[in-house]
């Protein structure tokens, strides 16, 4: 059942900005940062933690997951260091991730021969 409810979640996720692609003039860069801020005000009002739990990682990989996980970084900060968590929160959370993107960033370029299409 996990498996159903990341998919199915994952794949609403994909649809709505499938569909602000299609139906808006919104460039798909833009949509991504929507997801983001959309992730981290979600979390922010105490909804994305029931759809993660529910969505698994089809809630958490996306986009949306990564603003909620920078909110949440920015939530255990202040609560253990006052107001400087709102700086250094975001950054503590999201550091795996962002460091994982860069190494198989860089694996991949490695490996494959990066370049413009002709």
């Amino acid at each position: 059942m996990e498996y159903l409810n990341a998919f199915l979640c994952g794949g609403i996720l994909c649809a709505i900005g499938q569909i602000f692609i299609d139906k808006t003039r919104l460039t798909p860069a833009r949509i991504l940062v929507g997801y983001v801020v959309a992730g981290v005000f979600l979390q922010a009002v105490g909804v994305y933690g029931p759809i993660a739990e529910w969505g698994g990682a089809g809630a958490t990989v996306p986009l949306t997951g990564f603003g909620a996980n920078l909110a949440k970084g920015v939530e255990t900060a202040v609560a253990e260091q006052g107001w400087l968590g709102i700086f250094t929160g975001p950054f503590t959370a999201a550091a795996g991730g962002v460091a994982a993107a860069v190494l198989f960033g860089v694996i991949a370029a490695l490996l494959f021969k990066p370049g413009e299409k002709r």
